[in-house]
């Protein structure tokens, strides 16, 4: 079978995406990728590649074509905005024009947002007559005005319609969360939904076999670890509050590791309240990221309170799970209802600092054995619903009906 990856993010990006692609490939799926230039998050296209003309490079069993892209910069909605229209404009022109010799008998796309990125798929779709499968990372328009940056209803209006024309023009919906099934389908009509669920690299569910750097606050007394993004969506004023209220509490310590948007007035708080038991060390490697959570106490995760995040799961909750330590779920709807399910930590409502606090307070006040406990109920519903492997195999079997080819995949 082959398979064409459509995504305006591939490695040395880190994404879902790169460790599917590399599944696929050992699985004896033919696999390309059709992808821009390598610029997140540092906004700048990364040391080797370069942001004009198109490239075409062997990764890993796939072959990956680059077409020019727009760098995203920091911190600049015009430059961000320029970094997505350049993807759907090179992607559509470029990418057509790079892949209109090969053969392929599905297309799929990994639909981060903005899901207008698709539009490239659907395009070359079109034109070689195959059909393109979506998997819907986030729910758009309810995305754009979840940011606020957008709230005139004509734009909101336009971009609604572009999205039901690529969900009624697509041929398969993946979704990532049962709550986006609703939503999506106002917009896709016809077009077949299907849940499919995120799953992380296998190195968050084996032992950790790395010595991470000394972080403050980790590697004593009861830590709280909150990795990932540091924006808005993730409503982390809530962890300052938070931190604020149990400063009393010298053996317990916040540890946010990670950059975002958010980060430099988090620090400022720190400073402004002389919050001793708040970290902000910055950002590591990834791979270090398995280590980081194996030494922590507990790891946090948080939303902001809005209708959008309470459908919506973060993919450090599969992450979180699959490490076999207790969580701390500080949101609302999907995320929240797996973690109680799970039996895997406490919950409290998003941007509720004292019912965040009280949760720590619950947790820290457990027995080793019933925090050990909850870490182990988590690792088991992973293995069970979020397995990496199992979600492969789900996924050829979506691409195999789509194309029409016979299971002869290993």
């Amino acid at each position: 079978m082959r398979v064409l990856v459509v995504s305006q993010y591939y490695w040395p990006e880190d994404f879902r995406i790169n460790a599917i692609v590399e599944s696929l490939a050992a699985r004896g799926v033919e696999v390309e990728i059709l992808t821009g230039k390598p610029n997140y998050p540092e906004g700048e296209i990364t040391s080797g590649y370069r942001a004009w003309g198109c490239q075409r490079e062997q990764r890993k069993g796939a072959t990956v074509h680059r077409v020019p892209l727009f760098p995203r910069g920091k911190n600049s909605h015009l430059r961000l905005l320029l970094n997505y229209l350049s993807f759907i404009f090179f992607g559509s022109v470029c990418g057509s024009w790079m892949v209109r010799k090969r053969q392929y008998d599905v297309i799929f796309v990994y639909g981060l947002s903005p899901i207008l990125l698709a539009i490239p798929a659907l395009l070359i779709g079109w034109l070689k007559g195959k059909k393109v499968i979506i998997w819907v990372q986030d729910l758009w328009p309810e995305s754009l005005l979840a940011t606020g940056y957008i709230r005139n209803q004509i734009i909101i209006s336009a971009v609604r319609q572009a999205v039901r024309f690529i969900y009624r023009h697509a041929d398969l919906l993946l979704v990532q969360s049962r709550a986006f099934e609703e939503p999506v389908r106002v917009l896709a009509s016809d077009t077949p939904i299907i849940y499919y669920p995120n799953s992380v690299d296998d190195s968050f569910a084996a032992p950790a076999r790395c010595d991470p750097p000394v972080v403050t606050g980790l590697d004593n007394g009861f830590s709280v670890l909150f990795a990932g993004n540091i924006g808005a969506a993730q409503g982390v004023d809530v962890i300052v509050e938070a931190a604020s209220l149990l400063k009393e509490y010298a053996d317990i310590h916040f540890v946010v590791l990670g950059n975002g948007s958010c980060r430099e007035s988090m620090l400022k708080a720190v400073e402004r309240n002389g919050l001793t038991n708040l970290h902000l060390p910055g950002r590591f490697p990834v791979e270090t990221m398995p280590c980081f959570m194996q030494k922590a106490s507990a790891l946090l995760v948080t939303l902001a309170d809005r209708p959008i995040f309470a459908a919506t799961v973060p993919n450090k909750v599969q992450a979180y799970l699959a490490s076999g330590k207790p969580i701390i779920a500080c949101l609302n709807g999907e995320g929240a209802r797996l973690v109680a399910e799970a039996g895997a930590g406490l919950v409290s409502p998003a941007e509720d600092a004292r019912a965040l606090a009280e949760a720590i307070l619950q947790l820290y006040g457990l027995s080793p054995v019933e925090r050990e406990k909850m870490g182990e109920n988590g690792r088991r519903y992973y293995q069970e619903h979020f397995d990496h492997d199992h979600l492969v195999d789900e996924l050829i079997g979506h691409l195999q009906a789509a194309a029409g080819v016979g299971k002869d995949i290993q």
